[in-house]
């Protein structure tokens, strides 16, 4: 069974680029990209544990202010050549809320 969490509005979030949330006893990054579409991860860099939510937002990745590792938003694995991946967690947007699945939440292989 997949527990959806409430978090914020969309509108609370600027455009390219990203809040930090607390749900959990985690530390969530939400990410807006130009198109408007959200992503949560965790907000350690998988190499340095860096806040992925200070990195620059760049079509649908991010990448880490502590080294410059670049991470896909959707499934938090690292653009080659850099190896790694972040825990992601599945995203709803409705009615202009933002929901996070909780139970859901992985690391991809």
């Amino acid at each position: 069974m997949v527990d959806w969490i409430e978090i914020v509005s969309v509108d609370e979030i600027p455009s390219l680029g990203s809040r930090v949330v607390h749900a959990n006893g985690e530390e969530i990054a939400l990410f807006r990209t130009a198109n408007d579409e959200i992503f949560a991860v965790r907000d350690r860099c998988p190499h340095k544990e860096g806040p992925l939510s200070q990195g620059i937002v760049h079509g649908k990745r991010v990448t880490c202010p502590m080294h410059n590792l670049v991470l896909e938003l959707s499934d938090g694995k690292a653009v080659h050549p850099d190896e790694g991946c972040a825990m992601v967690y599945p995203v709803k947007v409705e009615e202009g809320r933002i929901w996070i699945a909780w139970q859901s939440a992985a690391i991809p292989e």
